[in-house]
This record gives C-alpha cells, structure tokens and sequence, in this order.
C-alpha cells in the first residue's frame, strides 16, 4: 500500500497530535504501519489489535483513503421541536404575560407552548432567558446628580491627606429577639438545636460605617434612632481626635 507525501505527513500528524481522538489516532498508525510493509497479521501484533481492525481499517483507506478514516455518521433520534415551535416559546416569554401570574415560570410556559418542562428549561438557557430575575434601576431628577456623583466618587477614589473617609449607613426598627432557651451547640452526629418560640426585647437601631482607608467595618447598636445617637456614633472616630482634618 502506497502513501502519497500528503497522506504520509496528514496521518503523521493525527496520529502523534494531543488533540486527535484516539480512534482516529489508531486507525492513522494502523495504516502508516501498513504502508511501511508487513503482514496483517504483523501489524496486528505490533499495534496491538486485531487482525480483523487492521484488514478493516486498511481496505477503507484503499477504498477512500483519508475521507474514509473518520467516523460515519450515527443513526440518531430525529428533532421533534421545529425551528417554528422554538420561535413561538421565545415570543411568548418576550411579548405575553402568564395571565395572574407575574412573570413566566418553565411549568406555566410548558402547559402553554404543549411542551416538556426540560425542553422549555433548554430553550430559555441557549437564548439566555431568566424570566424569574428582574433588575430595578432609579432615575434621579437632581440637576446636579452628576456633579455629586463626581464629588463622592473622587472622595473615595483620592481622599484629601490625613482626612478619614467612612461610608455611613443606618438600619432602624430593627427587631431584637431571643430564643426561650439558650442554643444548643453542635456535636458529633448531632445539629445545633434552639427552640422555635423567642422573647422580644423591643426594637434597636443599627449605625455602621465602613472606613475606605483600611477596609475595617464601625457598627455600633442604640435604643433610639435620633441624630443625637448618630454624632454620638461619630465622636469616637472623629478625625480631629487624632489630629486630622475632617472632610465633610
């Protein structure tokens, strides 16, 4: 059996590449050992196969040479769902509403379409829908939005020397609830278990500030939620206790 330069350097490469599938790899070195001479039986026992693979893949490369060493296509289930029916799911997930409900959920959307919950899932993945997430966005009316957002934005960015910068939030009317019983803790083979009941203790507010500088979290609780409690949070991290300049 005769190899063109081609064919010699094609088979070559698919045999030695990291990348080509192993069968097709073996069937390039079935076919290299051929032409280098030999019996069938051989080259059998030096690749290590059978005779019959070798007599197989041997007269397939005589009969159509390259084109014939790669698999043939397989037999397989036909498509049941048409382009058509694709196109009616993604309208109606973009263009109708579920009827009462808030948006489309793949058991809704299957009883509609007449289709499988799977293939419904199948569809909204490879054209990248999620009708369950919704985003919110807020406009400000602010003529000057922009300029304070420069402002913010460049305090934190390059704050001025010395001057401590705290990005300040608040939580109020926030419930403070205990268990009847103290929890228990966990132990081996056993979860950690507290009572389903719980005492209230009133309501406490929350004030926080993150400092940009060190990345350290301030949290303090109070009773009340007044601006007097707030400075009253700020006083023990006021820059000016340490010598440096505040910025407001």
């Amino acid at each position: 059996m005769n190899l063109t330069d081609e064919e010699r350097s094609v088979l070559s490469g698919w045999s030695r590449r990291r990348k080509t599938a192993q069968a097709l790899a073996l069937r390039s070195r079935i076919v290299l050992r051929c032409a280098d001479g030999g019996s069938i039986g051989e080259v059998a026992a030096d690749i290590g196969v059978s005779r019959n693979i070798v007599s197989k893949w041997r007269s397939r490369f005589v009969t159509d040479r390259l084109e014939d060493l790669s698999d043939e296509p397989r037999p397989g289930r036909p498509r049941v769902i048409t382009d058509e029916r694709v196109d009616e799911v993604i309208t109606k997930t973009l263009e109708e509403a579920p009827g009462q409900d808030t948006h489309w959920s793949t058991r809704s959307m299957a009883s509609a379409a007449g289709m499988s919950q799977s293939a419904i899932s199948r569809i909204w993945r490879a054209f990248g829908l999620t009708p369950h997430v919704i985003e919110t966005w807020k406009l400000s009316t602010d003529p000057q939005f922009v300029d304070k957002v420069r402002d913010v934005v460049g305090l934190y960015l390059a704050p001025p020397e010395n001057a401590l910068v705290l990005a300040v939030d608040e939580k109020s009317q926030m419930q403070a609830i205990d268990r009847t019983a103290p929890i228990l803790p966990i132990m081996p083979t056993t979860p950690a278990r507290m009572t389903h009941d719980y005492v209230r203790h009133g309501t406490t507010s929350l004030f926080a500030a993150s400092d940009l500088s060190s990345g350290s979290v301030i949290a303090q609780h109070y009773r009340r939620h007044r601006h007097q409690e707030f400075l009253r949070f700020l006083k023990p991290h006021r820059p000016d206790a340490t010598g440096c300049r505040p910025v407001r």
